[in-house]
Parts: structure tokens; C-alpha cells; sequence
């Protein structure tokens, strides 16, 4: 469904499990990252109204979300760490060349952000169906649905903008790119580690 080209390994749930302090951190930060990256769609791109409804609704799901987190958290007497680098989306963003053009630009946007939900998806399943803690199993399958509706969303809204084969000639670009990518990963307690 994801159409991502590369599976995240069990090994890495193992990995996250055994660093919960470092997992629960990066994914807050995350979904605050992701929030961030929704109101910045909404103030580069005000006129375009259905664009602005749904990213609002992201914003502030992407917000809810980090509350959950920081709760679970606090509930678990963990403290909120401080952010760290994310340099997977860092590199996504790179994968594209720079462009003046106002759609080519936001095109890039809605599929790296497009990437980055799907990858979050892919890896909450994997969290959730290698857990033992039950109200972990169960909060990152929850979440794992809320991902995977992003993804659509933001695919949804880079087809519309822009011809669709052309769209999917960078979107399948894009895939190879972070299949390459996540190969080198699953050594971190990071959601995209």
C-alpha cells in the first residue's frame, strides 16, 4: 500500500525497544517537525484553499500526537530530551534540485512529506507488531493508521497540483533514492534511524 521499496528489518524494533528514553524523544520532536512543516504548506501557499483546510487539520493532528507522546512519557517518568538532528528528512529534502518554480517547489514538498509520513507508517507497524508492552502495541498501531492517511494526503494533493505521470516519475525517483537511503539504517533508536 505504502509502495515503499525497502522493509525495515525486526532487528531494528529490538533496537528501539531497548531505548525507549531515545525512541519516545525522536518520535515528539517528529510529530512537532511534521506539524511545523504543515503550517509552513499553509503560509507559502495561502491561496490555495483545500490545500490550506487539510493542512490545517494536519497541524493540528500532528500536535495531538506530540502531546500524546510527551504523556506517555511523563506517565513512563521519562523526560522529554532534547531534539536532535534529523538528517533523514534533511536528505530527502536534498534529493531535489532547487527550484524558482512555485509548483515544482511545492510538488518537492508534498512528496518528501508524502515519504516521511509512509516511512513513519511502515516503521509504527513494525514497532507495534514487535512489542510486547501492550499499551505500546496498541498506541503505535493507532498511530500507524493517522500516518498512512498523511501519506495519502499529501500524494493526493502532489497529483493534483501537477500532471500525475509527472508526479510519479519523481515520486518513484524519490522511492529508489530513500530505498538506498534506508539501507544504511535500522542501527538507531530513531524512528527514521
Amino acid at each position: 500500500m505504502l509502495g515503499l521499496q525497502f522493509d525495515t528489518e525486526t532487528s531494528w524494533a529490538e533496537i528501539a525497544k531497548d531505548n525507549m528514553q531515545q525512541i519516545l524523544t525522536d518520535h515528539a520532536f517528529l510529530e512537532q517537525k511534521a506539524a511545523s512543516n504543515a503550517v509552513s504548506l499553509i503560509i507559502n501557499y495561502s491561496e490555495e484553499t483545500e490545500l490550506v483546510k487539510e493542512m490545517s487539520n494536519i497541524a493540528i493532528e500532528e500536535m495531538q500526537h506530540f502531546k500524546m507522546v510527551h504523556l506517555l512519557m511523563v506517565k513512563r517518568g521519562m523526560v522529554l530530551g532534547r531534539e536532535q538532528k534529523n538528517d533523514y528528512a534533511v536528505r530527502l529534502q536534498k534529493f531535489f534540485p532547487k527550484t524558482k518554480d512555485r509548483t515544482d517547489a511545492l510538488i518537492q514538498r508534498l512528496l518528501v512529506a508524502a515519504l516521511i509520513e509512509a516511512r513513519s507508517c511502515e516503521r509504527f507497524k513494525v514497532f507495534s507488531e514487535n512489542m510486547e508492552d501492550v499499551e505500546l502495541k496498541k498506541f503505535y498501531k493507532n498511530l500507524m493508521i493517522s500516518e498512512a492517511n498523511h501519506y495519502t494526503t499529501f500524494l493526493k494533493f502532489a497529483r493534483q497540483y501537477q500532471d500525475r505521470e509527472i508526479v510519479d516519475k519523481k515520486w518513484n525517483a524519490l522511492l529508489n533514492f530513500e530505498s538506498e537511503l534506508m539501507r544504511e539504517r535500522g542501527k538507531l533508536a530513531k524512528i527514521h534511524g
